[in-house]
């Protein structure tokens, strides 16, 4: 995607819906969702992170237990690699948008070019804004990276159908050091009553924690394809992955008859736990 081809700004889809459209509303939830969350002093600063992609009220106190491990590399995390689910649009592969920038309330996200023409080379991904211009599960994460980090760029990414393989190459194009980070979007289990999300959610959090992406269904996390990539890559990479929030819509802002499931996860460098 060379840079002449990059135009104009995407736009919110989701702002005064899924989270506040009003700049300092939205950076009070923010600020706050991220204090109530647990700090772990001293801990290594993960090299991916797997947060919900729902509304605030309903996902944003667990998205908020991945995104505060990130505050010690406020200044250090420059670019973010983002893969999210689609909701809307059937297709295959990863889809890159034609967008120098994504916006929110708080402001312009750049995206960051040079990564972008370099996933180009490879034959999943392409460019597809249709994939990108009502998706919510990349955009409600940007909020959060705003109040964490400093200065940054993304990488976002769309995920349709793609083996882990596929999904795994792209996250080694672009792995880098310290200055790079991964985010995957994904809820958990839906629909089902309270008790049976739970441990529908229990057992996807230990396949996570396993990095086995064979025992890893549809009908466990949305985000079930770019999850099953990632944890290709964070097993060849050595990388251990641990559980640090699971929760569903009946523990947060809805009833427990038909729940949503969603859990936060962090990969990095440290013992399995």
């Amino acid at each position: 995607m060379k840079a002449e081809h990059l135009h104009a700004i995407r736009p919110p889809a989701v702002a005064g819906r899924f989270y506040p459209s009003d700049p300092g509303e939205l950076r009070e939830i923010v600020d706050a969702l991220l204090g109530q969350a647990s700090s772990e002093p001293g801990a290594t600063v993960p090299k991916a992170l797997i947060a919900p992609h729902a509304g605030y009220i309903y996902s944003g106190p667990v998205a908020a237990s991945a995104y505060a491990l990130w505050r010690p590399a406020r200044v250090t995390l420059r670019r973010v690699i983002m893969l999210g689910p689609s909701h809307w649009v059937a297709f295959e592969g990863l889809a890159l948008s034609s967008h120098s920038a994504f916006q929110t309330p708080l402001g312009l996200v750049p995206i960051d070019p040079g990564a972008a023409e370099l996933l180009c080379l490879l034959p999943q991904v392409s460019v597809l804004d249709e994939g990108h211009g009502r998706e919510h599960s990349l955009e409600v994460q940007l909020p959060f990276l705003q109040r964490v980090l400093a200065h940054f760029q993304i990488i976002p990414l769309v995920v349709g159908d793609a083996e882990p393989e596929a999904v795994a190459e792209v996250l080694e194009a672009l792995w880098g050091g310290s200055e790079t980070g991964i985010v995957i979007s994904s809820d958990l289990s839906h629909y089902h009553t309270y008790p049976i999300a739970r441990e529908c959610d229990r057992q996807t959090a230990h396949v996570i924690e396993a990095l086995d992406p064979d025992q890893l269904t549809p009908a466990q996390a949305c985000g079930g394809h770019p999850i099953r990539g990632l944890l290709l890559a964070a097993s060849r990479h050595h990388l251990s992955a641990r559980t640090l929030d699971l929760r569903n819509s009946g523990d947060t802002a809805g009833p427990r008859d038909q729940v949503v499931g969603y859990g936060a996860f962090a990969f990095d460098s440290g013992p399995r736990r």
